[in-house]
């Protein structure tokens, strides 16, 4: 078979569901697809289209992978590896669904496809960088498809959780997975970072904002063009928004509030523009992913510097 075959032009006999995993994976290898949304390897990804279009859940057992499919299943997997290697469309925008904090989230291109590392300090209730604090009320900053605050809702349901975005698609988009995952202590609201929540105070902050630099965003591969522009750009050196939500954070949290946010690889400007400002780099199972937690009254001890440097983007 050429190397450069069209998978619907391919004839298969007696095809499995892992025979079509192996070839999906290795078609995309062979066509330099990048694979950064929600799964970071070509077999993880062909796994979840392939169970997709065969109407099976995300998790099935493996037992199940010498399974042999029909003609009819075999065409529509391989013409949704053929969109996946044309259109570079990422995998959750075509099956319409990505998994975040184990839990379903509807994903199109009203917002980013949920994969924040966030998503693992959610079912720990954010410990141990909550400390056992007491929490009634948490807000989402940026909160795009809503998979950071309703997940959070999900697994807290006597947390009062605030979505916030500026964009209406974005919001939209959550409103639709606040009911699907029935989370009614959840409220959406529009706002520019902070400037529509005046009077509203939290205990906890989350925000994965915007941290792209310009010169990364312009580089970016094609499958991030199907992604909205304003999730990503955030200035020369990714930190327009962050610096932002630093110095507002302060009136918009309790008195021993917390505000974790992610800032991914703009943590090194961060770092060497607020040298002195104890942020906290959470460790991760597969590492430290540019996500810092920091204490409102850290941030009130050096609004200064933070306000000037947030002043002038």
């Amino acid at each position: 078979m050429n190397g450069s075959a069209n998978p619907t032009d391919v004839q298969f006999e007696q095809v499995s569901i892992i025979d079509l995993i192996r070839y999906g994976g290795s078609r995309f290898n062979e066509a330099g697809l990048t694979f950064g949304h929600s799964y970071d390897n070509a077999l993880d990804e062909a796994t979840q289209l392939v169970l997709h279009a065969l109407h099976l859940p995300h998790d099935l057992s493996p037992v199940y992978g010498a399974s042999r499919v029909t003609a009819a299943e075999q065409a529509k997997v391989l013409a949704l590896f053929q969109r996946r290697i044309d259109e570079r469309v990422p995998a959750a925008y075509l099956t319409g669904e990505a998994w975040f904090a184990g839990l379903s989230f509807k994903s199109d291109r009203r917002a980013l496809v949920p994969r924040s590392p966030i998503a693992e300090l959610i079912p720990h209730g954010y410990e141990p960088w909550l400390g056992g604090r007491e929490v009634e009320r948490v807000l989402d900053l940026c909160t795009g498809s809503g998979c950071i605050a309703i997940a959070t809702a999900h697994y807290h349901p006597h947390w009062q959780v605030d979505g916030v975005d500026i964009n209406d698609d974005a919001l939209s988009l959550a409103q639709e997975n606040k009911q699907r995952l029935h989370a009614d202590n959840v409220t959406l609201r529009k706002s520019d970072l902070f400037n529509q929540l005046q009077g509203q105070v939290y205990d906890l902050i989350v925000t994965n904002p915007p941290y792209v630099t310009n010169d990364e965003t312009d580089a970016l591969p094609q499958e991030y063009s199907h992604e909205p522009e304003l999730g990503l750009r955030a200035g020369h050196d990714g930190l327009d928004l962050a610096l932002k939500i630093l110095r507002d954070a302060p009136d918009h949290l309790t008195e021993n509030g917390l505000l974790i946010c992610e800032v991914g690889e703009a943590e090194h400007a961060l770092v060497a523009l607020l040298p002195e400002l104890p942020m906290a780099w959470v460790e991760f199972k597969v590492g430290q992913m540019g996500i810092f937690v920091v204490e409102r009254a850290d941030l009130v001890e050096h609004h200064a510097k933070i306000k000037a440097l947030a002043d002038a983007r």
